[in-house]
Order: structure tokens, then C-alpha cells, then sequence
């Protein structure tokens, strides 16, 4: 039995995950942190993990890029793995992640859906294929609440691509500001935001007189709980170190 601190949950994701694990049998919520501590659970939650006096095995954390550190530090002096499903980090954050593999387990993907994790690889072979014959673009459409753009998924199958590549690619954000033809090596990012899309990828492949579109849609969050718990349970007793979705598919 995998027993899950779950950092975010009364948020959004955090119910999805609540709502995940309460269906299975081989893991439980043993306790929650989130700055709303009025919602009631069937597990005790904490306004920080500073206040938190339960142990657990693994944490979850679906909370905010600003806790990250505290985050971190805990799982890190403590010797708990956690699996890091928060989007929207920085780079500097990226790397505070990468060193905290020196001393626990951490479990990291831009996304959660093991249809994404396919994906992002069917792009790279598809990159690889195709290599200069084709430009890339890739369009990202999501909710009104999401507030970064472009999209962790987005960037991580746009890493996917430029390592099938044969080139040098290089990403391009913005193109309102520059009056100029493409770059063939630039790998074009467009986000959208509207309505309650829960998550919509597109990874396009654009050539002479054809295209070929990957597409991955997700119409629910609780796809991404899914694989988060997924993740939670795999990573139970592993040793220091990092882990994604190719270790747990693969």
C-alpha cells in the first residue's frame, strides 16, 4: 500500500486525484497540504508541510510553481520521492529539481497522460523521417484559467522533435513583431486559450504539397490523475535518482 501526501488538494487536480484514489485498492491519501484547509476530507490537511505530522511514502504534487522549493526541501531532508505534476516552472526550478535526484526520487513529465508520453515519441520519429523537408509547428489549446503559455507539454514535444531532428532547431514564440519568412530551422509554438479545453496538442509537420498532424486531446483531468497516481505507486521504494514517463511505460 502506497501511502500519497498530496500537495494541492483541494485544487482542481487535487480532487481528480482524490477522486483516482479512492477507486484503487493498492494506494490512500494519507494527508493533504493547501492553503485552503476549510475543505473537508476524508484525510487531514495541512496549510503547509512544515505543519504536516504525518508520514507517507510518496508525495503528489499538483500545488503551485511558488511551493516548489519548500516542496523540494522536505522530500529532499526527509528522504520521500514525489512525483512533481505542478506546470509552469522555471528553468532555474528545472534545475532545482535535477539536484534534488542526488538525494531522493523524483518522478517529472510536463504531462501526465500516457497518450502525451506517446506522442512526444512519434513526434521525434516522425522528426527523424522527415528531417529538412518539413517545417514544425506546434499548436497548444487549453482553458481560460491557464496562465502559462506555451504549455509544459507543448515545450516538452517540441524538445521531442529537435532530438529526431538533423539540425539545430530552435523554438519561436512570437512572430507579430518580425516581418520576415520562416526560419526552416525554428520550430514554430502557437497557444490557444479559451472555454473549459482541458488540454489539445498538435504537433505539425508541414511540406511541400502534404502535412502530417500527431494530435493528442484530453477531455477530462482525470487522465492526468491517473497517470500521477500511476506514477506515485511506481515510485515507492525507489532509489534517489530521476524518473519519467519512459520508466514507467517502458
Amino acid at each position: 500500500m502506497t501511502r500519497i501526501l498530496l500537495c494541492g488538494c483541494n485544487g482542481k487536480m487535487g480532487r481528480a486525484v482524490t477522486a483516482c484514489v479512492a477507486e484503487r485498492d493498492d494506494c490512500e491519501i494519507v494527508a493533504g497540504i493547501d492553503v485552503n484547509t476549510a475543505v473537508h476530507n476524508a484525510y487531514p490537511v495541512f496549510a503547509s508541510l512544515a505543519d504536516c505530522t504525518v508520514s507517507a511514502d510518496v508525495i503528489v504534487d499538483f500545488s503551485h510553481p511558488s511551493c516548489l522549493d519548500g516542496m523540494l526541501t522536505y522530500a529532499t531532508e526527509n528522504g520521500v520521492p514525489a512525483v512533481i505534476c505542478t506546470t509552469g516552472l522555471s528553468e532555474e526550478q528545472k534545475e532545482a529539481i535535477a539536484k534534488a535526484t542526488e538525494k531522493t526520487a523524483i518522478f517529472f513529465s510536463a504531462n501526465m497522460s500516457l497518450g502525451v508520453s506517446l506522442l512526444a515519441e512519434l513526434a521525434k520519429k516522425a522528426a527523424a523521417v522527415l528531417g529538412t523537408d518539413f517545417d514544425v509547428e506546434i499548436i497548444e489549446k487549453h482553458h481560460n484559467q491557464k496562465v502559462d503559455a506555451p504549455s509544459g507539454t507543448a515545450l516538452m514535444l517540441g524538445n521531442a522533435v529537435r532530438e529526431g531532428l538533423p539540425y539545430e532547431a530552435h523554438n519561436v514564440y512570437d512572430r507579430h513583431a518580425v516581418r520576415q519568412k520562416r526560419d526552416p530551422h525554428e520550430i514554430g509554438f502557437s497557444a490557444i486559450r479559451g472555454g473549459t479545453i482541458v488540454g489539445e496538442h498538435d504537433v505539425l509537420f508541414a511540406g511541400r504539397d502534404e502535412c502530417i498532424t500527431l494530435s493528442h486531446s484530453a477531455t477530462s483531468k482525470q487522465v492526468f490523475a491517473v497517470g500521477a497516481v500511476n506514477a506515485a505507486v511506481f515510485l515507492n521504494g525507489k532509489p534517489a535518482g530521476s524518473y519519467s514517463m519512459k520508466d514507467l511505460v517502458g
